[in-house]
């Protein structure tokens, strides 16, 4: 992700726009009370009428001047800011989409939301609107001292006592501002966390009656960000009305200092109501310093927030130079493999060996480490010991695209896209996967029937997450969507859990069918597996026992044990006496 200042740069010629639209209204600004004093002394004062008409129209040319200038200035303004916001934003989220699996391991949705969002919003307002209007207001306040200064030197040493009073409150108040508003963007993020999870999860919520649990917690951390807001409140409250004040005192004493000079006839009454316009001018951005203040301190601290997240680097790096084979047949070899993760050693010593076409099958107990397998081979992470190979090469020397266009997963928390059937089941290829193809996917999924009879058939939206579907339709959609993928290895986590055996029958007898596709299969039923070509059971995070289902039944260990507990009811239950 680039730096703001480059972002900006790429609207220069913007910039500078607006910026001249703004120092031409801000001289227009200034030109009024110098008509002002002179309808005061010349035409009111000297009774020269002949020159009201010039005065008043030059007073006039100047409003729609300003109106003209100013439309322009904020439209342009407004237009670069929404540009390097949308620039910044899609930056930061394909920054966040190209980060490895342990950054979201850190990271919660709700957080990285409020910087996608929220954080990139309060940036580019002030790259845009809120810049150029603090810009301005520094600006006019210089122009009008100028102007001041040339209308009467003495008087305006009254504004420069008052000035350096402001500028303290100021800092003092964007000081404060920024340590409320960093922690207000960490409370945002928790906020958002707390409201996606309550109702991403809706239904586990409901179905464990804990909707008053959920609203204490949510209203736990809603008041955290109520008082957050308040204490940011207290201290504008605290300054904005001295500075206001302060500004106030300003014009009086001006008008009470100059209306003496009046008297003792060292200023005209004109320049005295010039010089009275021109302060007053100045009281506005006075008045909106603490806002400013306000929005700036907030800009910055989300910007901390924003270079943070960007600053992060993926732990799962491409090599340089890695090329993309012209194709991969799918051999697949574990030598030595080990993965310990946050210092907890996951995986220990695993060897396996796969030709393409081959199916392995996967068991064990809860935590064993069987989904890691499929997170290594996907390189989600990187073993800390050995090395796995596909096709003869270590996975590390193939482009991250390469490696896992090559590999169809099915989680074992399945995720559908709120999005048509069809368009789901085309996520892996969407560009090339024909109707033809979703539709054989589906059949061979055992999909095709209740899709057909779905509201609008394939082109039915299934809405967040698959809500409105079963689990068992919910995974079939998903083994559809790796199945039409057509990639030389096929792996299934758990794929079957929520199917019933007839169904897991049928996709299994379908599966024999897709050849040369080597199939990796995870699962804690032994029909998920046991026509494998070799099974593994893990154990204490390494391989316990191998070999194929005959074998394994015949060694009498682990796999023999399950089997005996899944079949007992069978009538195959006496051979586990």
């Amino acid at each position: 992700m680039q730096k703001l200042g480059t972002y900006m740069k790429r609207y220069g010629p913007f910039y500078l726009l607006g910026f001249v639209c703004m120092v031409v209204s801000i001289i227009l600004d200034m030109a009024a009370p110098q008509l002002i004093r002179h309808i005061i002394d010349d035409v009111i004062v000297g009774r020269n009428q002949e020159l009201f008409m010039r005065f008043i129209l030059g007073l006039l040319g100047i409003g729609m001047g300003r109106a003209v200038l100013q439309y322009i200035k904020e439209l342009t303004y407004d237009a670069v800011g929404v540009s390097v916001g949308y620039h910044m934003r899609k930056d930061l989220f394909c920054h966040i989409q190209k980060m490895s699996m342990d950054f979201f391991d850190r990271h919660n949705t709700g957080e990285l939301m409020t910087r996608v969002k929220e954080d990139v919003d309060k940036v580019w307002m002030a790259a845009g609107f809120v810049g150029i209007l603090a810009v301005e207001a520094v600006t006019h306040t210089v122009l009008v001292l100028f102007f001041m200064f040339r209308l009467n030197p003495k008087l305006t040493i009254v504004p420069f006592m008052i000035l350096p009073l402001i500028g303290v409150c100021a800092v003092r108040m964007e000081g404060k501002l920024g340590t409320v508003y960093d922690k207000i963007s960490e409370e945002t993020a928790e906020l958002n966390t707390v409201a996606q999870e309550a109702l991403s999860g809706v239904r586990t919520v409901k179905a464990f009656a804990q909707e008053k649990h959920e609203i204490r917690k949510f209203g736990r951390h809603n008041r955290k960000f109520y008082d957050l807001n308040m204490e940011q409140a207290g201290i504008v409250a605290d300054y904005q009305p001295a500075i206001t004040f302060l500004g106030h005192t300003m014009l009086l004493m001006v008008l009470t200092t100059g209306g003496f000079m009046v008297i003792r006839g060292s200023m005209t009454l004109g320049a005295l109501g010039a010089f009275l316009e021109y302060a007053n001018n100045v009281i506005w951005p006075m008045e909106i310093v603490g806002w400013l203040s306000n929005d700036i301190a907030s800009a910055f601290a989300s910007w901390k927030k924003i270079k943070k997240a960007a600053g992060e680097t993926p732990q799962i790096m491409e090599q340089e130079g890695a090329v993309t084979p012209e194709r991969i047949t799918g051999s697949l070899r574990f030598e030595h493999v080990g993965f310990s993760l946050n210092g907890q050693e996951i995986l220990k010593d695993i060897n396996l060996e796969l030709q393409p076409g081959q199916t392995l099958g996967i068991m064990g107990m809860t935590g064993s480490g069987k989904t890691t397998i499929v997170n290594l081979i996907q390189r989600f992470y990187d073993v800390t010991e050995g090395r796995i190979l596909l096709d003869g090469k270590d996975i590390r020397s193939y482009p991250l695209d390469a490696l896992r266009a090559s590999i169809s997963v099915v989680m074992q928390d399945v995720f559908l896209f709120s999005d048509s059937v069809s368009e789901n089941v085309k996520t892996g290829k969407r560009e090339e996967l024909t109707q033809g193809t979703v539709e054989w996917a589906l059949e061979r999924a055992g999909a095709a029937h209740f899709v057909s009879r779905l509201g609008n058939g394939y082109e039915t939206v299934v809405g967040e997450r698959g809500v409105g579907l079963s689990g068992g339709q919910k995974q079939r959609i998903s083994i559809a969507r790796a199945i039409a993928k057509q990639a030389p290895v096929l792996v299934l986590d758990d794929a079957a859990s929520a199917l019933d055996m007839e169904t897991e029958q049928l996709i299994q007898k379908n599966l024999k069918q897709v050849d040369k596709v080597t199939k990796i299969i995870i699962g804690h039923r032994i029909s998920a597996v046991r026509f494998a070509d070799e099974i593994i059971v893990l154990e204490n995070n390494e391989i316990a026992e191998r070999g194929t289902h005959e074998e394994l039944m015949a060694a009498k260990g682990r796999y023999y044990r399950t089997w005996c507990v899944q079949y007992a009811d069978r009538k195959e239950e006496e051979l586990c006496r």
